[in-house]
């Protein structure tokens, strides 16, 4: 009897205000003639998850009015200001229960379908994959996205709070992690790993 391995659910946070970039929240910033948000969500769908959990929370019924998300699951943080952690506990928990988690940020433009694709392949069971990028000294640093196996999902859902999402499970657990390297070649643009977070990153779309 051929086993089916469980597919991938993707989570979008993208709850955040932008509040050291002063744009308002980065779900709407303008990203390839659409918006940061869409882009990024149908990016995770391209790269292989069988569908996309979309976290809003600031100004979440403006993000959700501006935007054309309906190839995807979206779903609103209350909580959003009391950090990442909300928003991550609720995409893991809309997601479906039998799927592995990749998750991914909305202030990553870098991102591409290429290194989610990377990330489903290299994933091996009970584990959680990493992209790493390397730094200016050739050293591998953990990133986004993360893909979190369906038997470790809920633990580091239950782990989260404040602004931390994963890490303080991974912090507990690193034996688990592997990394995997996503750094794009020399002369071809950004790693994909840098976070937008301050104007003077505003490069980072292009």
């Amino acid at each position: 009897m051929v086993s089916i391995l469980p597919s991938t659910t993707g989570v979008l946070l993208s709850a955040g205000a932008g509040t050291r970039l002063g744009r308002g929240p980065k779900a709407l910033l303008p990203f390839r003639g659409r918006t940061l948000v869409e882009v990024l969500a149908d990016v995770l769908l391209d790269g292989g998850c069988r569908e996309v959990v979309v976290v809003l929370g600031a100004g979440a019924a403006d993000v959700a009015g501006r935007t054309d998300l309906a190839r995807h699951i979206v779903v609103e943080n209350p909580e959003w200001a009391s950090g990442m952690g909300s928003s991550f506990q609720a995409g893991i928990n809309r997601a479906r229960h039998e799927d592995h988690v990749l998750v991914a940020l909305v202030d990553q433009p870098g991102l591409t379908a290429d290194t989610v694709a990377r990330l489903l392949r290299a994933h091996q069971p009970g584990r959680v994959t990493a992209a790493a990028y390397a730094d200016a000294g050739g050293k591998l640093r953990r990133g986004h996205p993360l893909l979190l196996d369906t038997t470790l999902r809920d633990r580091a859902a239950e782990s989260a709070k404040g602004d931390a999402g994963a890490r303080l499970f991974l912090q507990t657990h690193p034996e688990l992690l592997d990394l995997v390297d996503c750094t794009l070649p020399p002369g071809s643009g950004q790693s994909g790993g840098e976070d937008l977070d301050t104007p003077d990153q505003l490069h980072l779309l292009g």
